[in-house]
């Protein structure tokens, strides 16, 4: 999270970062002390921020980019620690309103600006789906008053509401967190310093280094355990990343941490340099993190800042200190504020593509805003007179003031456009409940609907495609919950044939349209669903807590499974889970295993197993292109969202007994697959299918179910 100090420079988005000076960030004419701006570390922030950058833009190529945001908790933690040392020692106190005051007005004009243009986009239902307009509006919100760190980590275990697109307004999780730490920082600070005076004769530095470094500590083993037992919030809350400001502080406090040895400095800048780059490269989303794994990009961080030696060119204090790298550290709070909304955008625009040029043009575009930004907004608004002439709590008070400005103009954007997300939720409702003719899978499968042709009908609309999915959401269990929950529906006849309905999310995402077809089939549906967890044995390769969940999970559900009285089931996957390949050739072997193993009780009970070759999965919503191009322009190459190989298929190859259905000639044809057919919109988000186009598939999954019931007598 690029922070606004520079003063210091900005902060990471993933996840946004900050700069150097006297004041760590401020070099305005109000502070009077000569600078201390460490050219080295505005260098670092230019590595940070293009990590973060980078990995947004292409995360395939910089999988562990997201550390940019680490680097600039070390980043803030040493410039501030430094700078309220230096008052501490000189005043033998922290003016708490200046400090807060100067921070307002170095961070606030850029972020409320960037959250004023993400609050107007959601008033556009061409930029932003009407779906997705009350998550939108309440991120907005969180970003703005600096909590949605605590949003996202409260909410970030929820598998059902993160299968779409994030918000224009996700990465201020850092901001938020990074707001949080200086208001607790420095009266951390003030308490031990009082503690010193009062108890330890003095011992003020003494008193503040210990106090900070048994809070990092105990910070960084939190983080460590939360990482384990709950990755999902751990990643957002703000005591599990104290750790990595402390470390900075322990840089800025300890003096024999700043590296003037020629030597040492050399092997410890560019090693520090070396780390951090091997990190953005082999990091990735299955690295558990932050919890340990961060020590990693925190050490080489502070290894960098630490290196203080300049005497020669080739000394990475010195190349970090050469004209670019400092351009890129100046507008790096601002490159980071503007990067995420645009990349959000840009698939929604119209007569906007994604390729390569295009991603290099908007990432021109950052720049250029970013720039702007730090030239017209960022720098006059630190020095503007009307609040610098002032006393602190006038710059606090109109800080408010304009808060409360960009959460009118977000309110207003929900009041504007609540009356037609409304009507998409009714539309969407009827629609489900009066389908057209032939519409859907029909318009392949079935004889009698050849040749209808649909137009250029799409429903749901793209706009509201969002809310057409499957209610019952506690049926549903989270990442981290390994609670076999189960629930039923349909008949309670007794003698009623009883239908299991198991797995991850993508079996979920069938749950309205077994439930319509057990109510009017007279079966009675049972049903347990996990997210991210198929109904395998293979472990998966998710490290840390949520892959032990699911394992936890299977095993419940295995023994809720040998006590159940059940006449069939059917079970659907996600083709692109991660497992993991000990003991097998390969992770595709190693599910085929998993899927044939889960289901050898089940058969081998007599009770027949049906399954499902895995729709398509998109790298991005697909009605972000619908919403502005013609359905023509927004098909997909089918060598690139569907999985071929899909496991399930060969795993019912190998075993007998088992039924598979293939929709592939629904989805697709020989070198694309539609996001639209038959007039119904396929998908959801980029890989769910909409419930009423899951309806539309409901003749053949029936049929499938009738004739083993009826093979099984039951």
């Amino acid at each position: 999270m690029p922070s606004a100090d520079h003063d210091l420079g900005p902060q990471h988005l993933r996840r946004p970062a900050a700069t150097v000076t006297s004041e760590p960030l401020d070099r305005s004419p109000e502070h009077a002390e000569p600078s201390r701006f460490l050219p080295h570390v505005q260098g670092l922030r230019a590595i940070a921020v293009l990590a973060v950058v980078l990995y947004h833009f292409w995360p395939g190529r910089f999988p562990g980019g997201y550390i940019g945001v680490d680097i600039f908790f070390v980043i803030s933690g040493f410039l501030i620690t430094g700078h309220l040392m230096r008052e501490l020692t000189a005043t033998g106190t922290v003016r708490l309103g200046q400090f807060w005051a100067r921070r307002a007005r170095r961070l606030l004009p850029a972020s409320l600006l960037v959250l004023l243009f993400c609050a107007v986009v959601a008033m556009s239902p061409y930029l932003t789906p009407t779906s997705a307009l009350p998550n939108e509006v309440r991120e907005i919100l969180a970003s703005t008053f600096y909590v949605e760190n605590w949003y996202l980590a409260l909410n970030s275990a929820d598998y059902l509401n993160h299968g779409g697109d994030p918000t224009t307004v996700q990465h201020y999780w850092s901001l938020s967190l990074e707001e949080q730490f200086y208001v607790m920082w420095p009266l951390l600070m003030l308490l031990a310093a009082w503690v010193g005076v009062k108890w330890f004769r003095g011992a003020r530095r003494r008193a503040v280094i210990a106090t900070l470094a048994i809070v990092s500590v105990v910070s960084f083993v939190f983080c460590v355990a939360l990482t384990i037992t709950d990755p999902a919030p751990a990643y957002f809350v703000t005591f599990g990343r104290m750790w990595q400001f402390g470390l900075g502080a322990m840089v800025a406090l300890i003096p024999m941490l700043r590296v003037r040895n020629a030597l040492a400095s050399f092997v410890l800048g560019w090693g520090g340099i070396a780390v951090l780059v091997f990190v953005i490269f082999r990091f990735d989303s299955q690295t558990p993190f932050p919890g340990y794994m961060a020590l990693l990009p925190t050490l080489g961080a502070a290894a960098v800042i630490a290196a203080s030696n300049t005497a020669s060119w080739w000394y990475p204090t010195r190349i970090l200190s050469l004209r670019p790298a400092q351009f890129v550290g100046d507008i790096s709070y601002s490159l980071y504020l503007w990067h995420w909304p645009l990349i959000i955008i840009a698939p929604s625009v119209p007569f906007w593509g994604l390729t390569i040029y295009h991603r290099v043009a908007l990432l021109l575009l950052c720049f250029v805003l970013a720039w702007l930004t730090k030239r017209f907004v960022e720098d006059p608004a630190r020095s503007w007179k009307a609040l610098t002439s002032r006393p602190a709590r006038v710059t606090l008070w109109s800080s408010l003031a304009a808060m409360l400005v960009v959460a009118a103009v977000a309110g207003t954007a929900w009041v504007v456009n609540a009356p037609a997300y409304a009507a998409g939720v009714r539309g969407v409702e009827e629609l489900r409940e009066n389908p057209p003719e032939c519409f859907g899978a029909a318009s392949v499968l079935d004889e009698a609907c050849a040749g209808t042709d649909f137009g250029d009908t799409i429903l749901p609309a793209p706009g509201f495609a969002g809310v057409d999915r499957p209610l019952d959401e506690q049926c549903f269990v989270q990442l981290n919950d390994a609670r076999p929950v189960s629930c039923t529906f349909g008949s309670d006849d007794p003698d009623a044939p009883r239908v299991a309905l198991i797995g991850d999310s993508h079996a979920y995402q069938l749950l309205s349209t077994f439930q319509r077809m057990a109510d009017e089939e007279g079966w009675q549906l049972v049903t347990w669903f996990k997210g991210a967890c198929p109904w395998n044995t293979t472990p998966l390769a998710t490290p840390g807590a949520f892959g032990a969940a699911c394992t936890e999970w299977r095993d419940r559900v295995t023994s809720a499974l040998a006590d159940a009285d059940l006449d069939a089931v059917f079970t659907a996957a996600i083709a692109t889970t991660p497992y993991s390949s000990a003991g097998y050739d390969s992770t595709h072997d190693a599910a085929v295993a998993g899927y044939v193993d889960a289901w050898d009780e089940m058969l081998d009970r007599g009770i027949p197993v049906i399954t499902v070759v895995d729709n398509p999965v998109w790298e991005t919503d697909p009605n972000k292109c619908l919403r502005t191009r013609d359905v023509a322009e927004c098909d997909g190459v089918r060598s690139e969202v569907l999985v071929e190989d899909d496991p399930l298929r060969d795993a019912a190859a190998e075993r007998d007994g088992v039924t598979l259905l293939d929709f592939t000639e629904v989805f697709c044809g020989p070198d694309t697959c539609a996001p639209v057919v038959g007039g119904a919109n396929v998908y959801r988000d980029q890989d769910h299918l909409t419930v009423s186009f899951a309806d539309t598939l409901a003749p053949w999954y029936s049929a499938a179910i009738r004739e083993r019931l009826a093979a099984s007598g039951g």
